[in-house]
């Protein structure tokens, strides 16, 4: 669990965080999303005891970072991939994290086998490519066997095939009763992934709740109707409108209504006996949700065709 109260943190003028209150539960996949500068990064580095704070607290299990014993036993973290000496060999990087906390060496080589890194253990980091240095930072942040994970873009860099193994691992890991805090720019990804999602701007939360409920409350969230009899198509159309419900398209057989209001429209339809052949709800995509979310917070926009 972990718990942030009224977390902030200034950079002489600079409110990068601002006053944020967060509970991040065990058991599910809480994703972490916001514009670049939003506070994201410095707020994980809060977390972690990287970084001070101006005001407030950061607590995990209770317990700010630093007060924990043995702490790659409790949490396991990746904010940079490349945050190693690149002449340090894979398997005797991760050797050197578990001696200093006491963990033993042969989990060394089992994590090594589960982020599919056992064939290159010895070869330095330095020769890693990006998505195979990704892997040996999920590999450092499992090697506690931790009961919290906190990840910053792990699947940067990495193919389809490493992308969904994140996405299996992950939830996997959530499964067992983790707490798992997730951190990309990847929203497709991230709607497949997440249970729950933080939306972070100008330091603030804006967002934070199930995906379905944030995905529900997009103004691009609608209800598809067919109606294959043209008279049927104008009458309903007609009803719905009088319904104050916003008729947002309509085509030949086709009407679209804004809303998630798949229960109304087809209370309706069976009213007035109008034959469908489709009622479905047309959810928004968590990048037209998060664009709509975040529409004030962009602190660097570009002109678009510029």
């Amino acid at each position: 669990m972990i718990t942030l109260n009224g977390l902030t943190k200034r950079y002489g003028e600079t409110v990068a965080v601002d006053g944020v209150d967060l509970a991040i539960a065990p058991g599910r996949v809480t994703g972490f999303l916001g514009p670049n500068g939003s506070g994201k990064s410095t707020t994980m580095r809060l977390i972690l005891g990287l970084d001070s704070p101006t005001r407030g607290t950061a607590l995990i299990d209770g317990k700010p970072y630093a007060a924990l014993r043995h702490p790659l036993r409790r949490v396991g973290a990746l904010l940079d991939a490349r945050s190693l000496h690149p002449g340090r060999r894979a398997r005797s990087h991760l050797v050197a994290m578990a001696r200093s906390n006491g963990i033993p060496v042969s989990r060394v080589d089992e994590v090594l086998g589960i982020v599919g890194l056992e064939g290159v253990a010895r070869k330095r980091a330095g020769s890693f490519s990006l998505g195979m240095g990704q892997r040996l930072g999920v590999a450092g942040a499992l090697l506690g066997d931790p009961d919290t994970l906190i990840l910053d873009e792990p699947v940067n860099g990495l193919d389809p095939d490493g992308v969904r193994w994140v996405r299996e691992l992950l939830r996997g890991q959530a499964a067992q009763g983790r707490t798992v805090f997730l951190s990309s720019h990847l929203m497709s990804e991230m709607q497949l992934t997440a249970d729950h999602l933080v939306v972070i701007g100008r330091g603030r939360v804006i967002a934070d709740g199930p995906v379905e409920a944030i995905l529900g409350a997009s103004s691009t969230t609608a209800v598809r109707v067919r109606v294959p009899d043209p008279d049927d198509h104008r009458r309903l159309v007609a009803r719905l409108r009088e319904r104050s419900l916003t008729v947002s398209g309509t085509s030949a057989d086709t009407i679209t209504v804004a809303g998630n209001a798949v229960a109304e429209v087809g209370d309706l339809a069976f009213a007035e006996r109008v034959r469908l052949h489709e009622l479905r709800v047309v959810e928004a995509s968590l990048e037209e949700a998060y664009l709509e979310i975040t529409a004030a917070s962009v602190e660097y926009g570009a002109e678009a065709g510029r």
